[in-house]
């Protein structure tokens, strides 16, 4: 099996639900809409993003990770409806497409007033580098797991908000000079390595077994 046909692994918290959510929403589509069109939606919500944070205007960019969830994680439901899938592609662009996003959500923080661009940075090293485990996983281990634990994507996406809509509201906090967003930015990034590193340990056990190291 190869890795763009391994099986969806979705054990998140909200994965059940947000997935009825998609699939009626994607059966309701005009037809001129096409998965494509959502992922640019996406990547448009994610330069919006990027600038709102940038800028300090936080309600608006909480309301833009709305929008990216919404081109995000329609996309693939869009073609599966329509049964007009593209597994190759869609594998590409979608990883592609989110690498990117999460790029700008990091830097969009960073250079904003409330959050230092290291925190933002090391927020966005950290993601990725989860993410960049799970292709792996994909690859070496047959399977594609979107989250780790109950935590996926979309339990991300509405801390953030809920995250972004206190600070907007005037929420402050003052830990050894950083603020509220470099502090969650910061211990996020701690708790994504400590995940990744538990998760990779087990997977090379799980290897070694499936490849025993012998001497001829």
């Amino acid at each position: 099996m190869s890795g763009v046909e391994a099986p969806r692994e979705k054990t998140f918290l909200l994965a059940r639900p947000e997935q009825r959510l998609l699939e009626a929403i994607a059966r309701r589509l005009p037809t001129f809409v096409r998965p494509d069109h959502l992922t640019a939606l996406a990547l448009l919500a994610a330069v919006g993003f990027a600038v709102a944070a940038a800028s300090g205007a936080f309600f608006v960019a909480a309301g833009l990770l709305v929008v990216h969830w919404f081109g995000d994680s329609l996309d693939g439901t869009l073609a599966r409806v329509r049964r007009a899938e593209r597994p190759r592609y869609g594998y590409y662009l979608d990883h592609l497409a989110d690498a990117f996003a999460t790029a700008l959500v990091g830097l969009g923080l960073g250079l904003s007033s409330q959050m230092y661009l290291f925190a933002g940075l090391a927020l966005v090293v950290a993601y990725l580098a989860l993410s960049i485990n799970s292709y792996l996983e994909t690859q070496a281990l047959g399977r594609f797991s979107l989250g780790y634990g109950r935590l996926g994507p979309t339990e991300a996406r509405l801390g953030l908000i809920a995250l972004l809509v206190t600070v907007a509201c005037g929420a402050s906090v003052s830990v050894f000079g950083l603020t509220l967003l470099d502090v969650v930015a910061l211990g996020g990034a701690a708790v994504m390595v400590l995940a990744l590193a538990a998760r990779a340990f087990g997977n090379l056990r799980v290897l070694a077994e499936r490849e025993p190291y012998t001497v001829p």
